[in-house]
């Protein structure tokens, strides 16, 4: 069993790591002193990440899709020769915009990869390497797109409320573990992909909805994550997390 005290010097994989909430992560659990390995389909978009934090051997890359099992083998390798995991946070993520009736399988199969199956593939890899320590931390990043639904997004959002029985389930199988598994689902969220892809009405009617009357970004997801990574989360296991600013209260 690991000695690390688990609030501190604890080896953090990310997934989704180079974009705007992974980026946010890396930065926050390398700023607590953790051992951060990163993981994101874009190599340039790591390397960048890495010369912007500079920080050394305590940031490791590992360029590579989440759904693809061979490039989910690599980043376990990477795990192992570190010595384990302690903390395992799936965020990366695919949210394409296609009409129902313009969906074709495979274009299906791809969102579904990404957003469900690859957080099994990512989870199944590292699982062990935390089940050797005695500890751990597994938190699956959703989306609240799953309480009204969404047009356009049937493929998206069927694979994030599937997150919800993967966590929920899971949860059930490590508890002896000592390891706990919960779920954060989060509002619109202002990333480089959402500025680009989502029309400014849309932005706006988000915001309006909110209890919290105000724009989301990647820094408002970071201390709920971080919370449910720490200590103070030890009784805490198979839960949604809703953070979207009051937009939906369940």
């Amino acid at each position: 069993m690991t000695t690390t005290s688990h609030a501190t010097g604890r080896t953090v994989v990310i997934t989704g790591a180079a974009g705007g909430v992974g980026a946010a992560l890396v930065e926050r659990f390398l700023g607590n002193g953790d051992r951060v390995i990163a993981t994101d389909v874009s190599a340039d978009a790591l390397d960048a990440l890495r010369s912007r934090l500079d920080a050394g051997d305590d940031l490791v890359t590992v360029a590579g899709s989440i759904a693809d099992e061979q490039d989910v083998e690599t980043l376990a390798a990477a795990a192992r020769d570190g010595g384990g995991v302690d903390v395992l946070l799936n965020v990366a993520g695919f949210f394409p915009f296609d009409h129902f009736a313009d969906t074709t399988p495979q274009r299906w199969r791809t969102v579904i990869d990404i957003n469900l199956t690859g957080y099994f593939l990512v989870t199944h890899a590292l699982l062990p390497l935390m089940r050797s320590r005695g500890w751990g931390r597994i938190v699956n990043v959703g989306s609240a797109s799953m309480y009204p639904g969404v047009a356009g997004q049937v493929h998206y959002v069927s694979a994030k409320a599937g997150l919800v029985g993967f966590t929920r389930s899971l949860a059930r199988e490590v508890g002896d573990d000592a390891i706990t598994v919960n779920l954060l689902t989060p509002g619109l969220t202002l990333t480089g992909p959402v500025l680009d892809q989502f029309p400014a009405e849309l932005i706006a009617s988000q915001r309006e909805g909110r209890a919290l009357r105000r724009d989301q970004h990647a820094g408002d997801l970071v201390g709920p994550i971080f919370f449910l990574a720490s200590p103070d989360a030890d009784f805490v296991t198979g839960q949604t997390l809703n953070v979207d600013g009051g937009m939906f209260m369940n």
